[in-house]
């Protein structure tokens, strides 16, 4: 009984929380980069203009497809290539490319065209959430609850790693010579859980390390993102 009147207190604060801030819903954006990409500077520049938004979650992740061209991306993850590759079949396209900027699982753009990147987000904002999210951290663990707002199809639960800031010395490679600062760097995506959106949803995950994080709800299949929310 006790776990159920914790459950319905920690989603009213989150529904406190979320109508506070939904002029300022939280929009996923997130830059496919590499250090052995001369087009990419730009785009890893911007992408620290959208991390220090309270309004967006900006995610760099960098790919391992361009490490043969004579720089090894020291944040470069296959992983990281095989989720651009999935948003381009479900969008239909054949090819990827470096910088490209997925916003909120949806629309893609190049990286560095901030003011197309910026009106996406401005769309999305304008769009309510299809689920309500609420994350608590305690002693060690995230609290996640999450509850629909009148949609139902199966979602994935991730928990997204990432490292706020890192500078690289470039050595070889099309950007030889460069120091690049890197935001939100990517270490790891996990997928929590498959929920159904049929009835609330809480869990606990452990949570430690110097590493940043958020948890992303995202439909099945590297669909549309439906919510997200940093641990603070």
């Amino acid at each position: 009984m006790w776990r159920s009147i914790i459950f319905v207190i920690l989603m009213l604060a989150g529904f406190v929380a979320s109508a506070k801030a939904e002029e300022n819903r939280l929009v996923v954006v997130e830059l496919f980069t590499s250090q052995g990409c001369s087009s990419c500077p730009p785009a890893d520049a911007f992408l620290h203009k959208l991390a220090a938004r309270e309004d967006v979650l900006a995610l760099g992740l960098h790919v391992d497809y361009w490490d043969y061209i004579g720089w090894k991306d020291v944040f470069g993850q296959k992983a990281h290539s095989d989720r651009q590759r999935a948003y381009a079949h479900v969008g239909g396209r054949r090819s990827v490319y470096t910088p490209q900027m997925i916003v909120q699982g949806e629309q893609h753009v190049v990286g560095n065209h901030p003011v197309e990147v910026n009106r996406l987000i401005q769309r999305h904002q304008r769009q309510a959430d299809k689920a309500r999210l609420t994350v608590v951290r305690e002693a060690g663990k995230l609290r996640i609850l999450a509850q629909a707002q009148g949609h139902e199809e199966p979602v994935a639960v991730l928990l997204v790693r990432y490292l706020p800031q890192a500078m690289t010395q470039i050595q070889r490679g099309e950007n030889a010579g460069l120091d690049i600062k890197y935001a939100n760097i990517v270490t790891d995506i996990q997928v929590l859980d498959i929920w159904d959106m049929k009835r609330p949803y809480e869990t606990k995950e452990h949570l430690s390390g110097p590493e940043r994080a958020a948890i992303i709800l995202q439909a099945r299949g590297h669909g549309p993102i439906l919510a997200a929310a940093r641990v603070d």
